[in-house]
């Protein structure tokens, strides 16, 4: 499952995408927005996309990660649109026989995700400026 949507993401929808007897693990990453970044408090995120282009590499990441771990699923969500305080932005579930290959998929997802997905992220702050922040000048 990749998505690309504009409402909350749906957590347990997204966990019964990857569940499996055949796993033993089952990690789930979310990006929420956070208050603060530095010494800036954050109102708001909002995010923009090329669909086409974003939904293409959410897919390619998907794939290359089913193969270098051994994976039994895999589910990518990334909210476009306002995302506020404590909301999740993006959701990543992976499943695996094992833990190790679950964490390290999930991580090498978000990682990857960030630099190489074609969405933009403007962070507005509560003084009412905003700014186009690039993946990799915030953590």
């Amino acid at each position: 499952m990749i998505q690309l949507t504009h409402e909350p993401i749906d957590t347990e929808e997204l966990l019964g995408k990857v569940r499996s007897d055949q796993a033993g693990a089952v990690v789930l990453f979310l990006g929420t927005t956070r208050e603060w970044t530095g010494q800036r408090q954050t109102a708001t995120l909002d995010y923009e996309c090329y669909a086409e282009m974003a939904q293409r590499k959410l897919e390619q990441l998907r794939d290359q990660a089913c193969r270098r771990w051994t994976l039994t699923a895999c589910a990518i969500v990334h909210r476009l649109g306002r995302v506020d305080l404590g909301e999740s932005s993006v959701a990543i579930a992976v499943s695996s026989p094992h833990r190790r290959e679950a964490f390290d998929a999930g991580q090498w997802l978000i990682d990857n995700l960030k630099t190489d997905v074609p969405i933009w992220k403007r962070e507005t702050w509560t003084d009412g400026t905003s700014q186009w922040v690039h993946p990799q000048e915030l953590s």
